[in-house]
């Protein structure tokens, strides 16, 4: 039991521990997103995946103007794609994280609470969650118009069994622009729910965001250089991811503001070969990705290789006409060793097919 001579901290203690215990039990889910705002537009987004299990991620480049459907049978949503993007998969049938050449940078992240609405013939057009995080790549530069065209739920989200397991995909998505604007969407006993504001800079897992927010709330008041929570439980990730992103020096120099981030989001990883018998979703940290918003950098970090490489959207053809699908093969647990700018590494490859109903 934790003495705290302050009775001031006492009471907040006891509020916090109150709190928690009203939300009830709180499996402890995988991965952290941060953002960082620092001077001159420089707006850096990093990234943990946490996953008992080899994720199966490989990198793909994929170019403007691929024709894609909700993946969800006969009453499906189609769209074109306007942009060009980057993204890391998810058992190679899912974009789980991802940037497109506006700078508009999409994470998904594990919300066991997550509810979506019930589909059907007379829905609106369904959309499988493996291509959710593609359609909002594909579609917008930024989060403010993200959020209007998701406002008006264009679509019906479609779940399925994650790959080789019997529970049902859970997902929450968050989005970051090269402006720092920053949005999450839940879907919360069937409806969706969007938090928009600059200041919503970190997303983790259980429990749902308005709950994480007045968690944090209780640590903010103590205040990080006092006492943060140090387990790899989503709630105290959150909060000191919340503390540390903010804490980091403002930095002129975008390689230095760039180490920060990386630190702050290494400081929320889970070390790797970890897993806790009890609590099947506390797991390892397998890679981290880190997105420059300003100089279209993509970094990615296995846990398993000794080298963090990037991809330079810059130098890539999104075009159309030319642009050509291509991937970068990871291998198994990531564990393929790339080094400095990788763009050159990515092989000409065809498009990866979204899990859903074909």
């Amino acid at each position: 039991m934790l003495f705290v001579r302050n009775s001031f901290l006492r009471s907040l203690l006891s509020a916090s521990l109150g709190a928690m215990l009203a939300l009830g039990p709180m499996v402890a889910e995988a991965c952290t997103r941060v953002v960082y705002l620092g001077p001159n537009d420089n707006i850096i987004t990093a990234r943990s995946m946490d996953w008992k299990n080899d994720v199966a991620t490989n990198l793909y480049i994929l170019p403007r103007g691929i024709e894609r459907s909700g993946e969800a049978g006969p009453n499906s949503i189609k769209w074109t794609a306007k942009y060009g993007s980057v993204v890391a998969t998810g058992y190679d049938v899912s974009t789980t994280d991802g940037v497109n050449d506006a700078g508009l940078n999409v994470n998904l992240l594990w919300l066991v609470e997550s509810e979506y609405p019930p589909f059907g013939k007379d829905s609106k057009p369904g959309l499988t969650i493996a291509a959710w995080a593609q359609y909002v790549l594909d579609n917008f530069a930024t989060v403010d118009e993200a959020v209007k065209a998701l406002e008006k739920e264009p679509f019906t989200v479609v779940t399925d069994n994650v790959p080789g397991e019997n529970r049902l995909t859970t997902l929450h998505l968050s989005m970051s622009d090269a402006t720092g604007d920053s949005a999450i969407v839940e879907y919360v006993k069937g409806k969706q729910v969007i938090h928009h504001d600059r200041k919503y800079q970190v997303m983790t897992n259980s429990p749902i965001f308005e709950q994480q927010l007045a968690l944090n709330s209780y640590w903010k008041q103590i205040g990080g250089t006092v006492m943060l929570p140090g387990t790899n439980r989503a709630s105290d990730r959150f909060a000191r991811a919340s503390f540390y992103i903010n804490a980091i020096p403002k930095d002129e120099d975008p390689n230095r503001a760039l180490a920060s981030v990386f630190s702050v989001i290494r400081n929320a990883s889970v070390p790797f070969g970890l897993n806790t018998p009890d609590e099947p979703n506390i797991s390892s940290t397998r890679w981290r990705t880190v997105f420059d918003h300003k100089r279209k950098l993509y970094f990615f970090e296995s846990a398993l290789t000794p080298n963090t490489f990037w991809v330079d959207l810059k130098t890539i053809d999104f075009s159309k006409e030319t642009g050509k699908v291509k991937r970068l093969d990871l291998g198994e647990n990531q564990d393929h060793t790339y080094s400095g700018d990788a763009t050159k590494d990515f092989k000409e490859a065809k498009p990866f097919i979204f899990l859903g109903l074909h």
